[in-house]
């Protein structure tokens, strides 16, 4: 990508095509992004995107590959986002994507590490830390018996 063609990269496939996939839910990807902040998300990106590219000198903007351009314009997606967000759940989604969320169903493992025999949904989350330590925990309901349970999962760093 030519770094230095502001019109051109306003309307590059590259941009389009990272808020295509972001904006959208895939089978194993769903998007962090509530549809009402989509809109604003992604003019505040572009702008800050371009912005981060204005500050490059000639040389950095020839070296950088397309990788790294993506890269940074997916930090510049997520860190705007969670600005824009409501509440504390939906930046933890936007933080977290790929985390349980309220609502999700979680299903019994076959080491039984779960409370309930049946299907549960996750109805509350929180984060947790535990010395250096950063835990996502979440409580679920079994729908059945209506029996809560929590378990937590770690977090990187």
């Amino acid at each position: 990508m030519n770094l230095s063609d502001t019109s051109v990269i306003e309307s590059s496939t590259l941009i389009e095509e990272t808020f295509k996939f972001w904006f959208t839910d895939h089978q194993h990807i769903r998007s962090p992004f509530p549809r009402y902040i989509q809109s604003g998300l992604k003019e505040q990106t572009v702008k800050k995107f371009m912005l981060w590219i204005s500050g490059l000198n000639e040389k950095s903007k020839s070296e950088i590959n397309d990788v790294e351009v993506r890269e940074k314009l997916e930090e510049i997606i997520f860190e705007t986002a969670a600005g824009l967000v409501e509440n504390d759940d939906e930046k933890l989604t936007v933080y977290y994507p790929f985390m349980p969320r309220i609502g999700d169903m979680v299903f019994p493992d076959k080491n039984g590490t779960t409370k309930a025999d049946d299907e549960n949904v996750v109805i509350a989350r929180m984060l947790v830390k535990e010395d250096d330590q950063v835990f996502m925990k979440i409580t679920c309901e079994s729908p059945g018996s209506k029996e809560i349970w929590e378990t937590r999962f770690e977090l990187p760093a």
